[in-house]
């Protein structure tokens, strides 16, 4: 339905709010009776008709039965679905610490939210939703978010072989995220235009993609810890890339590193 309509939801004043301020045409807006003596609710009420969106004021029930979670908040809004960068635009294109994450089946909506967040914390160019991924427009996917949806680009791909070679035609160096053998997150030197390619969260990348991509990366651990899940692995990649753009310059391999061994995401491999 989303995608027939190229529509979605946002639900609650901070994502409305997030949507209004990244200039997203809210569509409309609907409003329980919760919402009319919200001031957050009421605030972006009339931004939102302000800026053309219609506003509906619903009977008591009628959102509690049309919204995704159990408590909804009182207002909810429709959005259309955002323009995709297209190649060789600016979220696409390789400049000195360039960073694009590309997920690759990965299926948690919880997880793909907290892939984009961390992208737009860490100033990523953009996030790609690869193969079987996740709809980035799933509403627990957009809660997740915490509204970076609206703020870092991001495209859906069908096919990942081709974002690879797209990105590297493009001056991107490609890296596939791996349980063991790939470089130390922390020793690579993120100046250099970088795709980091994160695999599902049962069975990692598939290999023959890993094997065609330029490099590998690893996060050493020093504890017992069995996983890592797969938004904290992109989180602690995107940040080093970030800590690397503000001057630090890429580290030593890390002390203390179990063996060289990386970690593997939720209950499996990144």
């Amino acid at each position: 339905m989303r995608w027939a309509e190229r529509a979605f939801v946002a639900e609650g004043a901070e994502l409305i709010r997030c949507a209004l301020e990244s200039g997203a045409p809210v569509e409309s807006v609907y409003v329980s009776p919760a919402g009319d003596g919200d001031r957050a609710t009421q605030e972006v009420c009339r931004r939102a008709a302000a800026a053309g969106a219609r506003i509906f004021h619903l009977v008591s029930g009628v959102l509690e039965r049309v919204a995704d979670t159990v408590t909804p908040q009182p207002v909810l809004a429709v959005v259309p679905m955002l323009e995709e960068p297209p190649a060789g635009a600016p979220a696409w294109r390789a400049g000195p610490g360039s960073l694009v994450v590309v997920l690759v089946d990965v299926r948690d909506p919880g997880n793909a939210g907290t892939v984009l967040r961390a992208a737009d914390a860490s100033g990523a160019q953009a996030v790609v939703f690869a193969a079987d991924s996740v709809d980035p427009y799933n509403p627990k996917t957009v809660r997740a978010s915490a509204g970076s949806l609206f703020h870092v680009p991001l495209a859906v791909r069908d096919d990942p072989g081709a974002v690879a070679a797209g990105l590297a035609k493009d001056g991107f160096r490609t890296l596939a995220t791996v349980v063991r053998a790939g470089d130390d997150y922390a020793g690579l030197d993120w100046a250099v235009p970088s795709a980091l390619f994160l695999g599902n969260e049962s069975a990692g990348l598939d290999p023959a993609l890993a094997a065609a991509l330029e490099g590998a990366v690893a996060i050493p651990m020093a504890g017992r810890a069995e996983s890592l899940n797969v938004g904290v692995a992109s989180a602690v990649v995107c940040f080093e890339a970030f800590r690397q753009r503000r001057g630090g310059g890429p580290g030593a391999p890390s002390i203390g590193a179990r063996g060289g061994d990386t970690h593997r995401t939720d209950d499996t491999t990144w």
